[in-house]
């Protein structure tokens, strides 16, 4: 797939990317940044330990473990319009009720929920980076819409620890269910898709969806690494150090939220960063450094909790690790995306999806237990283990299209 590199950003700023995936990206983040600080506390006031509140966080996780292959076959029979306004609308329902649990397992289910609705936007969301840019585009759409997504991470939290610290911990996620439901109405308001030429009539693809990809070698050892990511990243993206610092540190959702923010505004430059250097060197230009990079940063934090270093200096390594997570954002959707069967591409990243999910409830779980059995600093070196593991399958089993076609361009020319 080729196209003139001069018009690629016109396109990637294109209409329908900014109605269907830019704006939705940035209100679904703010809303979730606004119930970030407010959710360890939130949990914490239903009196459970540190272990249990952290289940809050696996909830919502098993909901997206759980909706990935059924979304993936809704977009494939459906389309991916349906889906991706379909799954704000179930966020935007879960927490409404979140807002008004009476008890600890009553908001566990309401996170699953909304963890199944953020999945099905997710996937969704994927499968049209994957349909509609080109092999040279597809790095800085998905950084675009990473980037939007540490936007709503920067003001979210800010305008969440606020809200709660003056109205209680309950009432961000109202503005939560607000926000999702705004997500919705770009989409609704584009036309609808393209239906696509059934088998067996004029301009239709022979190529049928099927699950015969899953027996590519390249194709499993991929899923095998971006399960080894799920675990790496998934504890640290669902905010299992936001937990941490409120247990270990006694803070607040002011703090939190301000720390969340700093955080955002780290990831914005270094995101747009990596789609470019994506579109322009390759997929493993940016999986490689970034999954080292958290590896390392995760080594420290091991030594901040064995050491029982002071809060500044966690909250420093807390800064190195967020920055390290943002080099890895998108990257691995991207990489997938060029592999993923053009004809089957809503049942990959449903399993793509799924796989992710899978290292991502073990993430928060294992990272709980661990803590809960042997200490904190256990809990934070079983998430740097799973990223090295990222960087040996990824680096040395798994072919990265663009990266080859850029060596043999440049092989060519020399």
């Amino acid at each position: 797939m080729s196209r003139n590199p001069v018009n690629s950003m016109s396109r990637i700023l294109s209409r329908q990317n900014i109605l269907t995936l830019y704006l939705p990206t940035l209100t679904l983040s703010l809303g979730q940044g606004i119930a970030v600080p407010a959710l360890p506390v939130y949990a914490r006031s239903f009196d459970v330990s540190f272990g249990i509140a952290s289940t809050v966080l696996v909830a919502f996780a098993i909901g997206g473990l759980i909706a990935g292959v059924p979304t993936g076959y809704l977009i494939d029979r459906f389309g991916r319009r349906k889906v991706i306004i379909a799954g704000p609308i179930l966020i935007a329902g879960s927490s409404f009720l979140a807002a008004f649990a009476q008890s600890f397992p009553e908001l566990l289910a309401y996170r699953f929920v909304a963890g199944v609705g953020q999945q099905m936007w997710n996937i969704a969301r994927t499968t049209m980076v994957a349909e509609t840019g080109a092999d040279r585009e597809r790095g800085r759409q998905m950084s675009t819409i990473m980037a939007l997504q540490n936007l709503g991470m920067i003001l979210g939290p800010a305008v969440g620890g606020l809200v709660a610290a003056l109205w209680g911990v309950r009432i961000p996620f109202i503005f939560y269910g607000v926000l999702a439901l705004i997500s919705t109405l770009p989409s609704s308001l584009q036309a609808p898709e393209a239906a696509e030429p059934r088998r067996g009539q004029p301009g239709a693809s022979e190529e049928q969806p099927s699950w015969g990809w899953l027996r590519s070698t390249p194709i499993f050892l991929f899923f095998l690494g971006l399960f080894f990511a799920g675990i790496s990243r998934g504890a640290l993206f669902s905010g299992t150090l936001n937990v941490y610092a409120v247990y270990a540190y006694g803070v607040g959702p002011e703090t939190i939220g301000f720390m969340a923010g700093a955080a955002g505004a780290i990831g914005i430059p270094i995101t747009l960063l990596a789609g470019t250097v994506m579109d322009r060197y390759g997929r493993k230009a940016s999986i490689i450094p970034g999954f080292t990079l958290i590896t390392l940063a995760l080594g420290i934090m091991v030594a901040t909790a064995a050491f029982g270093w002071p809060f500044p200096v966690f909250v420093a390594i807390f800064l190195i690790v967020q920055g390290a997570l943002t080099v890895t954002s998108g990257n691995l959707q991207v990489l997938g995306s060029d592999l993923a069967p053009a004809a089957a591409r809503g049942r990959f990243f449903g399993v793509w999806q799924t796989v992710n999910q899978m290292g991502s409830v073990l993430s928060p779980s294992g990272f709980a237990l661990l803590a809960e059995t042997a200490g904190a600093p256990a809990g934070f070196a079983y998430l740097a283990l799973a990223s090295f593991l990222v960087v040996v399958l990824i680096g040395w089993f798994v072919p990265d299209p663009v990266g080859r076609k850029r060596a043999v361009a440049e092989a060519a020319q020399a």
